[in-house]
């Protein structure tokens, strides 16, 4: 092939018939592309990095984790036996539990093709039950109450208080925030159950970009979210959903807006979009930001305060889905870095080595802050004291990270084995949150019930 070059083989599946199919990742004009064919339904293409960072330098070697519950035989093989089954690589870090599917708003972009007359809402009796099931499968892992949207449940405080009941440590929400700004009482009651952090959808900071990607201004909510959050002691991570043409320039408002709300913001997660849920089309490499060009973009747009080379791959899941950085704000003119900087090929790590830092650094670093008492304060006056060493360290900590969800354009099945985001599903079984939400090039599911087109006519 003319002018690329083989980086590796893997295996994906067919956006049309959902079969398994072989793929390759091939290097062309500095990008790297994920090529399939399928025999009945032709040639795919799509990018899925810029070698700006090359492939090969940022993949870590990982000893894989073995699965100490099975939940499902390998019977045909990856990704038809989830539950997870023996095949997997990787325990679980955060286990998702959808408590509803209905959603106050309709976005242009959704994991879960949520409405707001979707279906009835499980009963406690059957969160109990998904609870259980994920504490019986993968222990005290990191809990997102999910849906939809989950604060349209008037029991969600309960909810929040059962999980803390069976045992679970970290309890996290993932929310448009709607509810958690309009009313405070709820938000209160959140944090009196247990609430550890708040996943917030925030996706710039100009109300265009709501308009554009939520369909309604919502940039006052989002304020107001926050402000509660930090009344009532609930860490809150900005998430924005990255959408090249609506937001890419926004990235360092967005890491200056949360700088200026620390500590009550712990971080931002970014996500480039992903094309399933409602967006069922065959997009362009145009309509994708990579990872590199995330990093590359957070480097400009800071002036260089955040570098890219203090973003490291991840020790838990796969290499290509995501980055992370840790840093501490001294002044408007510099930040300093304090992630990990081993290199990536220096050591071999183990999977579920990685998983316990990397549930232990979640639970331990989006959680709200504890209030400044009157001591720190005075002590954070007087400089280069270890007194005020310790009060930046804890109230001027954040971290940038990223992760890249898959579709099914390039499913990567070497990226599936190795997920350790997992949803319970209605039987209590655990399935990897990419495989979770596939469609195909119709809108049909490969594991979450119904079909885009089934939602769209309801």
């Amino acid at each position: 092939m003319t002018n690329s070059n083989l980086i590796s083989e893997t295996e994906s599946i067919c956006p049309c018939c959902l079969k398994k199919i072989s793929a390759k990742k091939i290097l062309k004009h500095n990008k790297v592309y994920m090529e399939k064919y399928c025999h009945e339904h032709g040639k795919f293409t799509t990018i899925i990095w810029d070698e700006s960072i090359p492939l090969n330098s940022w993949v870590r070697n990982k000893k894989r984790a073995y699965i100490n519950y099975p939940n499902t035989t390998v019977n045909k093989g990856c990704p038809y036996d989830c539950g997870l089954c023996s095949s997997h690589r990787q325990n679980t870090c955060t286990g998702l539990i959808e408590v509803t599917q209905k959603c106050n708003l309709k976005c242009r972009f959704c994991f879960a093709s949520s409405c707001l007359n979707k279906g009835e809402d499980p009963s406690m009796e059957k969160i109990k039950f998904l609870y259980e099931s994920l504490m019986k499968s993968s222990g005290r892992c990191n809990v997102q109450l999910s849906g939809g949207e989950p604060t349209l449940r008037d029991d969600l405080p309960q909810i929040v208080l059962l999980g803390r009941n069976i045992g679970f440590e970290f309890i996290q929400l993932n929310t448009n925030g709607i509810r958690i700004a309009l009313e405070e009482d709820f938000t209160k009651r959140l944090g009196e159950a247990g609430l550890d952090s708040v996943f917030l959808q925030f996706d710039g900071t100009k109300d265009s970009i709501y308009k554009e990607l939520r369909g309604r201004k919502l940039l006052e909510l989002k304020l107001q979210a926050i402000k509660n959050c930090k009344t009532y002691g609930i860490g809150v991570v900005l998430v924005p959903t990255l959408v090249p043409g609506i937001n890419i320039d926004n990235i360092g408002e967005i890491i200056d807006f949360a700088i200026d709300n620390l500590p009550s913001v712990r971080g931002v997660h970014f996500q480039p979009v992903s094309y399933f849920g409602r967006i069922p089309h065959i997009p362009e490499d145009s309509d994708r930001i990579t990872l590199p060009e995330i990093m590359d973009n957070i480097e400009k747009q800071t002036s260089g305060k955040i570098k890219i080379n203090s973003m490291k791959p991840p020790g838990c899941e796969n290499a290509l889905c995501s980055f992370h950085g840790n840093y501490i704000y001294i002044n408007k003119d510099e930040i300093l870095s304090v992630t990990n900087s081993n290199s990536c090929c220096s050591t071999v790590e183990t999977a579920v080595k990685g998983a316990v830092k990397a549930k232990r650094f979640v639970s331990r670093n989006w959680s709200a802050r504890k209030p400044i008492n009157l001591k720190e304060k005075l002590n954070f006056k007087r400089p280069n004291t270890w007194d005020s060493i310790l009060y930046r360290i804890k109230n001027y900590s954040f971290s940038i990270s990223a992760m890249a969800f898959q579709d099914i354009w390039n499913l990567d099945l070497e990226r599936v084995k190795d997920c350790c985001i997992h949803v319970v599903n209605p039987e209590g079984k655990l399935i990897p949150f990419c495989l979770y939400n596939i469609t195909d090039i119709n809108g049909n599911y490969m594991y979450r019930r119904g079909s885009i087109n089934e939602v769209h006519n309801n």
